[in-house]
């Protein structure tokens, strides 16, 4: 067997295996339930059921074990052939979620600093969060 022909297997069997390892991430993502995208705190996030957010701003008192009902819901996908894509909202679209924790994320240093004029600013910040569990998409 010549050399161009053993190369030419060994492509193909590289692509293949590409192909197969493409295939099992399909498979993966397909048997997810759906999703839904939500709008919070001026950010939007991709949700399942099960996931785990942290979500920097929730309007109102809160305490852990609540339940948090997002209502700006953008997109709606059921997993299998129905996706509602809202206007700019989903009508009726809610994501239902439990509070699990409340805290704060490490410290972000600032530093502001000018050569040769004897300037510096040092200030650290930490940001809440709030750690949100999905429940269910209706």
């Amino acid at each position: 067997m010549s050399i161009a022909k053993k190369d030419a297997k060994i492509i193909k069997k590289t692509e293949k295996k590409e192909i197969d390892q493409k295939v099992k991430k399909a498979e993966i993502s397909t048997k997810n339930n759906g999703f839904a995208i939500i709008e919070t705190g001026g950010k939007q996030y991709r949700l399942a059921v099960g996931d785990t957010i942290k979500i920097e701003i929730i309007k109102g008192e809160h305490k852990e074990g609540d339940k948090i009902t997002f209502d700006k819901v953008l997109l709606v996908d059921n997993g299998k052939d129905v996706t509602d894509i809202g206007t700019p909202y989903v009508a009726g679209a809610k994501v239902v979620g439990t509070l699990i924790e409340i805290g704060r994320n490490k410290k972000v240093i600032v530093l502001k600093y000018k050569a040769k004029s004897r300037y510096l600013k040092k200030n650290g910040h930490r940001q809440p969060y709030f750690k949100v569990k999905i429940d269910k998409i209706v």
